[in-house]
């Protein structure tokens, strides 16, 4: 029997490492996983930034260059977050070789607090294309209802894009429309859309989290026995709108043009409740041509003990959306559950980014930061 990550790369999952960090990629540890543990992309986002900047004496040297250049905080901020994300490009560049340009890639997220500015989201996008300048970069855009027209923009310009945070099936609806409207733009400019790439992150475990919670409150034996249900009927749902969206004519044109598929990519995989087994937001969601990005904890989890079906998703269309309906039976609000954690999302990477600026600044002007 092949082992459990051989296992989820035969099935057609793609394995990224949801995390980067100077130090992975000073001591090889990224490229180890690369090497040994199917490791074929990699994310990052404002709070994983955070953690690394302010736990590392890896970016001091750094720093301190950027305090001599006289740099804003934001400047600084931009250059470190895209040095490591560049190096990391660069130790993927033989697996996006590899897999005819389809994985090996390496996402940076713009920056947060634009969430919801079109112009400005589409001109930082810009910015970090340049900024970073490899072919097998992502930028990611949250799927923000501000995003959509950035991500369609951003698509047209030939941008490979991460749609993220994204937890509703009616904003994936919106999504796959901002996919095919951003190819069909660059197509009509004569762009070669065979290049442009995209993939939509799908969170997971905060679907948990947050209905959980909700069930908890209603304090009865038949609201938790739909504890830890919904998050993985949200994602199989959002699973069965991607096979939809490729048997549509307006797919179909874009495919004969040349287009490829925006993969689904499940995000936020990491088990958050001891309760729950550590596998099961990778074991749960196997089916062919997905992304699944996970910790490091998640990845070994999955390596050690990890039971991996060949397909866990088709078949489960039906029970999955009973899961749904059976949770507004209990007055779990859908659209205000998927509201809360978009609006939550936002807010965390914003205060991240806030964060991590304010402890550069320090850094930058040689005061001391705050107290933690």
């Amino acid at each position: 029997m092949p082992n459990p990550l051989t296992a989820l790369t035969q099935a057609g999952v793609s394995i990224w490492l949801d995390d980067l960090s100077r130090e992975r990629l000073t001591d090889g540890s990224l490229a180890d996983l690369v090497r040994d543990r199917h490791v074929v992309g990699v994310t990052t986002n404002p709070t994983i930034f955070a953690k690394a900047i302010t736990g590392s004496d890896c970016y001091a040297e750094q720093i301190r260059d950027l305090a001599l250049r006289q740099l804003d905080t934001d400047t600084a901020l931009r250059e470190l977050t895209t040095y490591d994300v560049r190096w990391a490009c660069d130790v993927l560049r033989p697996v996006y070789e590899a897999t005819g340009q389809v994985d090996g890639r390496v996402s940076i997220e713009v920056d947060p607090r634009i969430a919801h500015d079109t112009d400005r989201t589409v001109a930082d996008a810009r910015a970090l294309w340049w900024l970073v300048d490899r072919p097998n970069l992502f930028v990611k855009i949250p799927a923000a209802k501000q995003g959509l027209p950035a991500i369609t923009a951003c698509l047209a310009d030939g941008i490979d894009i991460n749609v993220t945070l994204m937890f509703s099936l009616h904003r994936y609806r919106e999504v796959i429309e901002a996919f095919w409207s951003g190819l069909e733009q660059a197509h009509a400019r004569g762009k070669d859309i065979t290049a442009i790439h995209s993939v939509a992150s799908f969170f997971v475990s905060r679907v948990d989290t947050e209905v959980d919670q909700r069930l908890d409150e209603l304090g009865t034996d038949q609201a938790a026995a739909l504890r830890g249900q919904a998050a993985i009927a949200n994602a199989r749902l959002a699973y069965q709108l991607y096979e939809q969206s490729l048997d549509s004519d307006r797919w179909r044109a874009l495919a004969r043009a040349g287009a490829r598929p925006q993969r689904p990519l499940w995000a936020s995989t990491g088990v958050k409740d001891p309760r729950y087994a550590d596998t099961r937001y990778v074991v749960e969601l196997v089916g062919p041509g997905v992304v699944n990005t996970m910790p490091e904890a998640t990845l070994h989890a999955v390596a050690d003990h990890g039971l991996v079906p060949a397909d866990s998703i088709h078949g489960s269309y039906p029970h999955a959306r009973q899961v749904l309906d059976e949770l507004a039976g209990f007055g779990v609000d859908y659209d205000d559950v998927v509201a809360t954690l978009e609006a939550n999302g936002v807010a965390t990477f914003d205060a991240s980014w806030d964060r991590l600026g304010t402890d550069l600044a320090h850094a930058l002007t040689g005061t001391p930061s705050r107290q933690r």
